[in-house]
């Protein structure tokens, strides 16, 4: 079956449409459906050529706080030479649709929809989308949690379907997950998988745990748990996940649930300052 990659479609609703929608925001977590992703919501960004961003996420004090996550949409000719700002933070593209141009190191790397890169902190990278269409892509950014003895990790340029997805025990395949890093790999502090859940499949326990989520439904829909909550999703939405939120899901309709899944690993717990 041909993977599908869901990316915004802007605009903006019409003067004759009700004002209703599936927007969410709880202690625990926020669903930004699709319909959100509107022109009103996008940002420029200094040293960024043709470029908007729809800020799907940012660290913010007693809900998540260790990650961003931007959906961008560059026109053709257009990106930065400049797009990161924080030399210790470190970055995933992944492309949803057109194709985006990335240099690192003086070597060039196409992604088409469907590549992913992995940029460590501190590399001089560039973007450009020459191609003849708009480009759209996730930019996932956090710090990186330096630990002593322990290396940065290099770059990876890669894809979907240069990776082959690892089934989680006893669902005969219908849960699996793409993993661009190796979990094993202590240089990583965040990992960006894709989830596939094949149709009437389902995550069968409430997950709750240390780690962080963003979720963006690539393809498909499903019904999630979110703390106490049902909320039906479909490809384009986005969901927010603070730590400890309770998570389940199962799969609906006819094609695979995939979503592109942030979370933050391999780190002891930091504690404040003693007072």
């Amino acid at each position: 079956m041909t993977k599908l990659y869901h990316g915004p479609a802007g605009g903006l609703p019409g003067q004759s449409e009700l004002h209703t929608g599936r927007a969410v925001f709880t202690e625990a977590y926020a669903v930004i459906p699709k319909a959100v992703m509107s022109d009103i919501v996008t940002s420029a960004l200094p040293f960024w050529d043709k470029t908007r961003a729809w800020i799907l996420a940012k660290p913010m004090t007693g809900f998540a706080e260790t990650f961003a996550q931007y959906l961008m949409e560059t026109a053709p000719q257009g990106g930065s030479d400049r797009p990161e700002p924080d030399r210790n933070v470190q970055g995933v593209l992944f492309v949803v649709e057109g194709e985006i141009t990335v240099t690192l190191d003086n070597h060039q790397h196409r992604l088409e929809a469907g590549g992913y890169a992995y940029l460590p902190p501190g590399s001089a990278w560039t973007v450009r989308n020459e191609g003849s269409v708009i480009a759209r892509y996730h930019w996932i950014r956090k710090r990186y949690a330096y630990v002593e003895g322990i290396e940065v990790p290099t770059s990876i340029f890669t894809s979907d379907d240069a990776v082959e997805p690892i089934a989680m025990p006893g669902t005969e395949g219908r849960w699996a997950t793409t993993r661009f890093v190796d979990p094993n790999d202590l240089r990583h502090d965040m990992h960006v998988n894709i989830v596939t859940l094949a149709p009437g499949a389902v995550i069968p326990f409430e997950e709750t745990h240390v780690m962080e989520h963003g979720l963006f439904v690539l393809e498909g829909k499903g019904v999630y748990r979110l703390n106490r909550d049902w909320i039906e999703v479909e490809a384009g939405d986005f969901m927010w996940l603070r730590a400890f939120c309770p998570q389940a899901c199962y799969a609906g309709g006819s094609r695979p649930f995939r979503y592109l899944l942030y979370k933050d690993v391999n780190r002891h717990v930091a504690f404040g300052k003693a007072g």
